[in-house]
């Protein structure tokens, strides 16, 4: 059975993970909420089905029968958007969970299920590295985004005593080609286009942070491998996925310069851009991962940086 289901599969991630999918040998269905699959993943998706996950009715049009495993991409990824839309991201990022697990159940079917959370679940305001077992964050000290993936992991738990093997993954910062605003690589990539452009300076923000990166590709690869692992070498039910090492915001703006060719571009503080409570370090611990299926990161910071400003020069 070499059928694996992905949801939010138009989207950043869901495109690496439907692209080293098909090269692996696996069957991708696709499932998304746009009327249409990217064309770029034409021929890399065998079936695309299209289907709103927090609907029981729409989920009871996918065919679950022959699925191996379930990676479930699906929600809302953004911190920035989800101010004031508690009940919004609540519906999506819990009910996208239960209801296509609740509809495993109703076609009686036992696929490993990978549930995508966040490695902004934890305090960071702990010892580093964080691991599996370390605090999460309070939840009035954090964000609408946040507490619903917390939720959600709280949500799916409770579907292991149903029959379901559900994993939930734990990803820190992740980026690469492919990424769009809205995040820190691409945001400053835009801003560099922007000024070098306009010929004026570029506004940033506190650029001493720092924070884990692990390029998507390494991201994708650690989702396949824990919905393809055996069995027996899944000693655990959560996992990081991570770089365990932090990266400072200048430097990967310097990474970027370079990569565009921009080394001598102006750079000033925006002091609009400071937010004084930003946690000046934070990583996390991917020991769990690599003992239970030996996944390593392979692409350094320096090579996620050069592939993204060569997929935007591509555009």
């Amino acid at each position: 059975m070499r059928k694996i289901l992905v949801t939010g599969v138009n989207g950043f991630v869901g495109h690496h993970v439907a692209t080293q999918l098909h090269e692996s040998g696996f069957e991708v269905i696709g499932v998304g909420n746009q009327p249409e699959l990217q064309s770029d993943l034409k021929g890399i998706v065998k079936q695309y089905v299209v289907c709103d996950l927090t609907s029981p009715a729409g989920v009871k049009n996918i065919d679950l029968t022959e699925v191996r495993a379930i990676i479930n991409l699906a929600g809302f990824a953004s911190v920035g958007d989800s101010e004031g839309k508690e009940e919004l991201y609540d519906k999506v990022n819990i009910g996208a969970h239960t209801v296509l697990y609740d509809e495993c159940l109703r076609q009686n079917v036992q696929p490993r299920i990978i549930a995508v959370s966040t490695g902004a679940v934890y305090d960071p305001n702990q010892e580093l590295p964080l691991t599996e077992d370390s605090a999460l964050i309070p939840r009035d000290k954090t964000n609408v985004y946040v507490i619903s993936k917390q939720k959600m992991e709280e949500a799916v738990a409770g579907y292991s005593s149903k029959g379901l093997r559900v994993i939930v993954a734990r990803p820190f910062n992740h980026s690469g080609p492919g990424q769009l605003p809205g995040f820190l690589l691409p945001d400053l990539g835009e801003q560099i286009e922007d000024a070098v452009r306009e010929k004026k300076p570029l506004l940033v923000g506190n650029l001493e942070t720092k924070r884990d990166y692990t390029d998507v590709r390494d991201i994708a690869r650690a989702y396949i491998a824990l919905a393809t692992a055996n069995e027996l070498d899944l000693k655990h039910d959560i996992y990081n996925i991570c770089s365990s090492k932090s990266t400072s915001g200048k430097d990967l703006l310097n990474m970027l310069t370079e990569a565009f060719g921009e080394i001598n571009l102006k750079i000033e503080t925006d002091q609009s851009r400071i937010r004084s409570h930003d946690v000046m370090d934070i990583f996390g611990s991917h020991e769990r991962l690599s003992q239970d299926i030996g996944w390593e990161p392979k692409i350094t910071v320096e090579q996620m940086v050069k592939d993204y400003v060569l997929w935007l020069k591509s555009k």
